[in-house]
């Protein structure tokens, strides 16, 4: 790759299908690198063995006062960062992150290519939530956090993506992507 890595910014609120929407990306296109983002949160149900670096409140807190972290961000709680992107040669970066965390990483990358992914509906994005093993308690929170980064991703020129359907939403965030590499070509 002649060009240096485009970076790509997935967020939305929880329930969107990201997780998901990110192994699809990463399975179709050999030169998607995606980072893996460190957590102090427990595992849940739905998170598969790669899906963070699970670490102590004290490792992360030790991390991102070396500057390990591209980005970072503190929500319910727990501590969520994103490690200094070192993508393979020829490979580029997408991150699943939240819409601060977005924010932070177009301070980096101004070119960077900003996706927004919601859910169908809310009645949707509950069932998803509930069924991958939040309390009520936890789906509303998250909820209520999606409609927040909804109004500031529009206010950082986020692309809006409705999973509705994960192939269409899959083939639409690819035609961001190449959009994104053909605008740096």
């Amino acid at each position: 790759m002649s060009r240096r890595p485009l970076t790509i910014v997935m967020s939305g609120a929880g329930g969107a299908g990201k997780g998901t929407i990110a192994r699809r990306l990463v399975e179709l296109d050999p030169a998607l690198w995606l980072s893996r983002s460190w957590t102090t949160r427990a595992p849940r149900v739905d998170d598969g063995p790669m899906a963070y670096r699970y670490a102590t409140r004290d490792e992360f807190e030790r991390h991102r006062d070396r500057g390990g972290f591209l980005e970072w961000n503190e929500f319910h709680t727990n501590l969520y960062g994103t490690p200094m992107p070192d993508p393979p040669s020829g490979h580029d970066v997408l991150l699943e992150i939240d819409v601060n965390g977005g924010r932070q990483v177009r301070r980096h990358h101004p070119d960077a290519v900003l996706i927004f992914v919601e859910a169908p509906s809310v009645a949707e994005q509950r069932r998803r939530l509930l069924r991958r093993g939040d309390s009520a308690q936890q789906a509303e929170a998250r909820i209520a956090e999606g409609d927040r980064e909804r109004r500031d991703a529009s206010t950082l020129g986020y692309h809006f993506v409705i999973n509705d359907d994960l192939e269409r939403a899959v083939e639409e965030i690819r035609g961001l992507i190449e959009h994104g590499r053909s605008a740096r070509a």
